[in-house]
């Protein structure tokens, strides 16, 4: 089995396809060994462009006609991929020259020689012989544009016609360099030049558009490889299950062993899944049915892009030019049959709820076991520190409880195509406290080690999009988006839901799920996951039909859906429901509610999406003790081989038995249940907190969070879903509630600083055995953090002078807290809670003052810094200037820090430091405007002079000018220099025009 290679040469891909080796032989030395040179031989130095005409038409002509009897004798999927990358090859060559045969030009070819006299590059002579070697070279090693699944064939082609245009420039290059060229008349020369200039690459691209249509007929995949317009019909077609990519890819397998041993077993187990509900919904309402991922997963829509350029795919202004698709079996099927993907993953993205790990699941059900081996990693489930290739034979053991090396089992696959699922890096990057953002080009390397060895692999990997900036992508990466569900997809999920539940329904006196129940929550219906919980919440007693409501926001349809399944369980757990007052059963219910919330905190504060029972129990035990009395809202914990969290559906339990000793683990269906639960009991705890106030109104004293510092103290509640959930909560609360709620957590923020006291010391969640505990003051920093955005979700707006009113200076008590902050959290973290806040720099009665709130969208470039703020003087102070002289601290002190983000600041500011360094630290005014440093305003003219206006350009010059009075004249002279190159003022100019 071949390795499949990105480039691939001419006389490979000929060899590949069963070309007779002397006629391959002879196209060599009609090319003065070209061919042979490509691969370090040495020919003859002599070129007959017309015997390689010949040679070509004939080699590739029967190279097209071949391909299919070729691809039946192909031993498994990989090497029919190979062939495939080789006839592609082949046509691209065999065009041009089928096109010179076309348009023959005015010159002719026999005449074309290149004798030993004229010396062609390829036989090592200097000067004229370089001129033909470029020619030869291009047809040596074919590294033209090729088709793939995300691009469309009008792209393809329209590069294609560029290479041309440079493969035709270089034989000009090529013709005009020889004494036939030279002997022609003027007329006949022009002429010629017009035929291989312009018309020869044209009709390259047609005699190419006409082979790829033939090999099409041949070979499926070269179908799947072309973004095509489909026709309205099939585009209004809402496809199921993924059911295309087994109808795409089974017939093409016929050729291909069967799966034996390991790898057998896998595929069993991936088939499996499509038999099993999409959810398990156990604790849903008495009879429903949740309908098998065969009968109930729809295809989504996507975009595609390949990840270049500026920009990246986690904002949405990326997307904005890719078109939406609804061909996604279609798609898969070519990418998993393009020899490109086995050089770097597909990124499949999505929104939380979006279907990302179900499309994972149910690709590999659907992949032909007699031409791909589908691995289903889901990275939340291996041990994040070890490598690639350890995560794949611990995914393979869990699936078959088989423990064999990743060769033994593409060994045992025979000839099929390994295909990786590696589900969840966004968890990856979330969840550990070990830095992947370079997952995606291990992975790729992965694949270059893979295809080196003889065993081509491809892969896909899933994340949510907002974290999809945190990775570095390798080259080759394509990203795609899974997008909402349309009305035609929702309308036909309900039919399915309806048809599944008929039974329940009538024998309930229910209706079924109509959409105009769901279209006023249509952002929700739009997703998988919260459609289904919809339904779910539809299915006890109609309630999206009330009367009156309005649309649910996601919070709320999370807030009722837990609710009535919390009331359910405490239903069939206890009495009668009639023997029940409804007060009492929303108590019960409640309490249920918070002790899933407690193993949210559980699986949160250890930053993974798990938790042990062992864990769970001594976490439990910490906060509440072994008779937690009525008076703390909880139930009292339960043992480690008590707990039942299992019943609710989203909540998964598992269970294994190590050394006789039963472990189980908890955790949520998707993290956004954990995250709700947080957020909810976050904001309880702290709601809290105004009902143990003093009675007298004038009475101040300490409040007693000690339960809001232990829960908050660990994990920030800055991921932007978490912010969303609280946005949606804290909207519910009166105004004048919240009011009160701020300014009692901002008294909370000043105290905690003196805090000594831990009242629950017996609750250390860690992430590992052997993770190190957080020191004290990171907690302090963590907490005060979570209490700085509660409080701007209460407020919206706060200021630096309210937060820390007992400060001298309000803006240099933020920066104190921020460093603190920052500190604490992990640069994930950070990057989180920094993204979350936009700060505005004003002035207040007392001086600095700085504007805090949330931030919403994506980030744009800050408001410009005064210098005046930032130096304490006066707004638009129109004195002289002023300078330091520590400008080579601040240097130090970035390069003590050590940091990635200081490092790179500085790294940046290297050259400005070294050469104009008293320019950083030199500050000059500008009357009734801001003061700006002279290196800023160096840097300004410089780099974005053409795009300043014109009178902006003048007054950053005249203040350029006026800062040099009195700097260091090396520097001067360099600014001036610097100005003289930018069309300023002339060397030796001083600040007043003078010398």
């Amino acid at each position: 089995m071949v390795g499949v290679r990105r480039l691939l040469s001419f006389s490979d891909a000929l060899t590949l396809l069963g070309g007779d080796p002397p006629a391959v032989a002879a196209l060599d030395r009609a090319l003065g060994g070209a061919l042979n040179v490509a691969t370090g031989g040495v020919g003859d130095g002599l070129v007959r462009i017309a015997d390689a005409r010949g040679s070509v038409l004939a080699l590739g002509r029967g190279a097209v006609r071949g391909v299919g009897r070729r691809l039946g004798l192909a031993d498994g999927r990989a090497e029919r991929t190979e062939l495939l990358h080789a006839a592609h090859t082949v046509i691209v060559v065999l065009a041009w020259f089928q096109a010179l045969e076309e348009r023959d030009p005015p010159v002719r070819l026999e005449d074309l020689e290149l004798t030993r006299g004229e010396q062609l590059a390829l036989a090592g002579a200097p000067g004229a012989a370089e001129r033909g070697a470029a020619f030869a070279r291009a047809l040596a090693a074919v590294d033209a544009p090729s088709p793939a699944p995300h691009r469309p064939f009008e792209a393809v082609t329209e590069q294609l016609g560029g290479w041309y245009e440079g493969l035709s420039a270089r034989f000009l290059d090529f013709a005009e360099g020889l004494r036939a060229w030279s002997a022609r008349p003027p007329a006949v020369r022009d002429a010629a030049r017009h035929v291989i200039r312009a018309e020869l690459p044209r009709e390259a691209v047609r005699q190419y558009e006409s082979l790829y249509a033939r090999l099409a007929q041949e070979a499926p995949e070269f179908g799947f490889w072309t973004t095509q317009l489909e026709h309205r019909a099939t585009r209004d077609e809402v496809r199921r299950s993924l059911g295309g990519v087994t109808e795409l890819l089974a017939g093409l397998a016929r050729t291909a062993r069967p799966p034996a041993d390991v790898a057998a077993a896998l595929a069993r187990a991936s088939e499996a899944v499509l038999t099993r509900p999409v959810l398990n919904a156990s604790s849903g309402p008495e009879g429903v049915r949740v309908p098998a991922l065969r009968e109930m997963y729809l295809d989504p829509d996507f975009r595609v892009r390949e990840v270049t350029g500026p920009g990246g795919p986690a904002t949405e202004a990326w997307w904005a030019d890719a078109p939406v698709r609804r061909d996604l079996t279609s798609y898969l099927a070519g990418v998993l049959t393009s020899p490109g993907a086995a050089v770097a993953p597909l990124l499949v993205l999505g929104q939380p709820g979006a279907g990302k790990s179900v499309l994972t699941r149910v690709l590999a059900a659907r992949l032909p076991s007699a031409g791909f081996l589908p691995v289903r990693v889901p990275l939340r489930d291996v041990r994040a520190e070890d490598d690639l290739q350890d995560q794949i034979e611990q995914a393979v053991r869990t699936a078959t409880g088989e423990r064999p090396s990743w060769p033994e089992l593409v060994r045992s696959a025979g000839g099929t195509v390994p295909v990786l699922l590696l589900d969840g890096f966004d968890e990856l990057l979330q969840t550990t406290g070990v830095h992947h953002s370079d997952f995606l080009t291990r992975v790729a390397r992965f694949q270059r080690r893979e295809a080196d060895q003889g065993r081509p692999v491809r892969a896909l990997v899933t994340s949510r999009t907002a974290v999809a900036d945190r990775a570095r992508y390798p080259d080759g990466l394509v990203a795609l988006r899974l997008e909402p569900f349309r009305p035609e997809q929702v309308r036909r999920w309900l039919a399915l839901w309806n048809e599944a539940n008929a039974g329940c329904f009538a024998t309930r006196g229910l209706r079924p799920l109509t959409w105009e129940a769901v279209e006023r929550h249509g952002a929700l219906a739009a997703q998988p996951l919260l459609l289904t919980m919809l339904a779910l919440y539809d299915a006890a007693d109609n309630a999206l039909r009330r009367a009156g409501d309005g649309p649910f926001d996601e919070a709320e349809l999370y807030e009722e859906l837990l609710t009535s399944f919390a009331r359910r369980e405490i239903d069939k757990a206890g009495p009668s429901p009639a023997a029940v007052p409804d007060e009492e059963a929303g108590a019960r219910a409640e309490r249920e509610l918070q002790r899933l919330s407690l193993v949210a905190f559980a699986v949160h504060n250890r930053r993974r999406q798990w938790v042990s029972a062992a864990e769970l129990d001594e976490d439990l035990t910490a906060l509440l003790g072994r008779a937690a009395t009525e008076d703390s809202g909880f139930r009292t914990p339960l043992g480690a081989g008590e707990v039942a969290l299992g019943r609710f559906f989203f909540v998964q339990r598992a269970q294994s038995v190590r050394d006789g000793r039963v472990l189980a683990t908890y955790e949520f269906l998707h993290a956004t249940f954990g995250e709700y639960l947080v957020v909810r009991l976050a904001l309880h705890v702290l709601t809290s907190l105004l009902t143990h106030r003093p009675s007298l109104s004038d009475a101040r004293g300490s409040v007693d969070d000690d339960l809001a510092y232990t829960l908050l103290s660990y994990a920030p509640l800055s991921s932007r879903q978490m912010l969303r959930f609280a946005g949606a909560m804290v909207r519910r609360i009166p105004a004048a509630e919240r009011d009160r709620l701020a300014r009692l957590l901002i008294e909370v923020l000043e105290q905690h600083g003196q805090r000594t006291r831990e009242t629950h010391r017996a609750y250390r969640p860690t992430r590992f055995p052997a993770s190190p505990r957080l020191r004290t003051s990171a907690r302090h920093g963590i907490y005060g953090a979570n209490l700085v955005l509660v409080i701007l979700l209460l407020r919206e707006r706060v200021t630096a002078s309210e937060l820390f009113a007992s400060w001298s200076d309000h803006a240099s008590a933020w920066h104190r807290h921020v460093l603190l902050w920052r500190s604490a959290f992990d640069e994930e973290q950070w990057t989180d809670f920094a993204l979350s806040l936009s700060v505005r720099r004003t002035r207040s009665e007392r001086g600095r003052e700085l504007e805090l709130t949330l931030r919403s969208g994506a980030p744009g470039p800050p408001e410009p810094v005064d210098m005046n703020w930032l130096y304490r003087y006066p707004p638009g102070n129109d004195g002289p200037g002023w300078s330091r002289t520590y400008w080579d601290e601040l240097r130090h002190k970035a390069d003590v820090s050590c940091g990635t983000n200081d490092g790179v600041v500085r790294h940046a500011m290297d050259p400005v430091y070294t050469w104009l360094g008293p320019a950083v630290t030199t500050f000059v005014t500008t009357p009734g405007g801001r003061a700006t440093s002279l290196a800023h305003d160096v840097l300004e003219l410089l780099l974005g002079a053409e795009d300043l206006p014109p009178g902006e350009r003048d007054a950053v010059r005249a203040r350029v000018l006026r800062g040099l009075d009195g700097i260091a004249p090396e520097v001067r002279d360099r600014v001036l220099r610097l100005l003289a190159a930018q069309g300023g003022p002339p060397a030796g100019t001083g600040p007043e025009g003078g010398g």
